[in-house]
């Protein structure tokens, strides 16, 4: 097979994946709902003080995040038109003959010399978040922290770049099919090892029935009318945020047997039983639609044209810079730059694909865990609406965010959009249908 044909294939294999699945088409009750919030701006306010917050680090946000993203590619280039990535390759090579040793040689240099050039925008991303009351983490916490993360890249970024090489060396023509089936799984192996190695490291964590009985009693109801989902009490999890932050928040993690719900004491904290109840339901909705499973499958399409497309740029950069770049061969570790070069191009002009697919994921788990606490709750509709004005408030998150910034950068539709579609959704009125549930 040609490999333009081939690129056609993954990339229409991409394009039709959030339309398969566990999807459903949009319902006529979601769809005039939908229609109705796209013009409503009162669903989610702000007081003015709040406002004048929002908007100041709306546009802070903004241009850190575009700015992380810009140097990102920019200090690679930098660190190949300099000769960087030769002299640490050099250096690696000579101290010594072992492979091993040189690739985890090389790489520690990397790290350190590319946590340096991003030191100043990590300190102020965090000054801004505590200048806004958003962490009330220390300084010393908070390096400790970057400095955890620094070692776990260090030690699982190098057996990924040895696994790298070695494809490189044994398949160098087609080293880019086997390096792309090996980062799909240890994708899936991060997933199912996340919740018992990576996120102990950062935060503490309790079962939720130690500190909230009556909480966990209320939660198993909405397990219990959620269509056959298993997740008893022994896989929801309180977390310890406020060592840390202010902001609210509840998520799934895991995979298989390590899968479980995890909601802040923040979350706790400000918000009612009944509106924890919703956001339970919003995240117990991402297992029951499959969107584990989904996110897997798109993941693995992503990569595969990723590693496509960037072998291609990868071999046609390495031919017309080799000599200004000195590197002159795709088996060495400077060649390793050059690859990251591609892939942070690649991953910035993709972020906005990647966006699309979670937004779809979330409204529908916004519709799933509104649905499903109905009978539970007094009113799901405003239950469901304060929620997103109490998410926001906390999070000084902007109203009205323009509709090219959603779409590059939102992973979730916006909170005044989710805000205007909870008020509007009933599907319990006359008339109306439920998505996910019969009436």
């Amino acid at each position: 097979m040609r490999l333009r044909p081939l690129l056609l294939i993954l990339l229409a294999f991409v394009a039709l994946l959030p339309l398969n699945g566990c999807q459903k088409a949009t319902t006529p009750t979601e769809a005039a709902a939908l229609q109705a919030a796209a013009t409503d701006t009162t669903a989610y306010t702000l007081p003015p003080d709040k406002l004048a917050k929002a908007d100041a680090l709306a546009h802070t946000r903004t241009a850190v995040h575009f700015t992380e993203d810009i140097w990102g590619i920019l200090q690679l280039w930098l660190i190949l038109q300099f000769g960087l990535a030769a002299r640490m390759r050099n250096l690696a090579n000579n101290l010594s003959k072992n492979r091993w040793a040189q690739g985890f040689t090389f790489l520690l240099q990397f790290l350190i010399l590319t946590t340096i050039l991003n030191l100043p925008l990590t300190l102020y991303a965090h000054h801004v978040a505590v200048v806004y009351g958003m962490s009330v983490q220390h300084l010393s916490s908070f390096l400790f922290d970057e400095f955890k993360g620094f070692l776990l890249t260090y030690l699982f970024g190098g057996l990924g770049v040895m696994l790298l090489f070695y494809f490189i060396r044994k398949f160098p023509r087609r080293w880019w099919i086997p390096s792309a089936l090996a980062a799909m799984a240890l994708g899936v192996l991060g997933i199912f090892a996340t919740p018992y190695i990576i996120d102990p490291l950062f935060n503490r964590f309790e079962p939720l029935s130690a500190s909230n009985p009556a909480l966990v009693a209320q939660l198993e109801k909405v397990v219990a009318r959620g269509q056959g989902i298993n997740i008893p009490p022994d896989r929801m999890f309180l977390m310890k945020a406020s060592d840390k932050v202010t902001t609210l928040n509840a998520y799934v993690t895991g995979f298989g047997s390590s899968k479980r719900v995890v909601v802040w004491d923040t979350s706790i904290a400000k918000g009612t039983p009944e509106e924890i109840s919703f956001i339970f339901g919003h995240e117990m909705g991402h297992y029951v639609l499959g969107h584990i499973v989904q996110g897997l499958e798109f993941g693995f399409a992503m990569i595969a044209v990723g590693f496509f497309i960037a072998v291609h740029l990868f071999q046609f950069i390495l031919r017309h810079k080799a000599k200004a770049w000195r590197v002159h061969s795709q088996d060495n570790w400077a060649a390793l730059v050059v690859l990251l070069f591609v892939f942070s191009i690649l991953s910035f002009i993709g972020e906005p694909i990647g966006n699309t697919f979670s937004r779809s994921e979330e409204h529908a788990a916004d519709v799933y865990g509104e649905e499903v606490v109905h009978g539970l709750i007094p009113d799901p509709q405003a239950t469901a609406h304060q929620s997103f004005q109490l998410l926001g408030e906390n999070s000084f998150t902007d109203p009205n965010p323009s509709a090219l910034l959603e779409f590059w950068t939102y992973s979730h539709p916006s909170i005044s959009h989710r805000a205007a579609f909870a008020e509007r959704y009933d599907p319990w009125a006359p008339g109306a249908q439920p998505k996910y549930f019969s009436k």
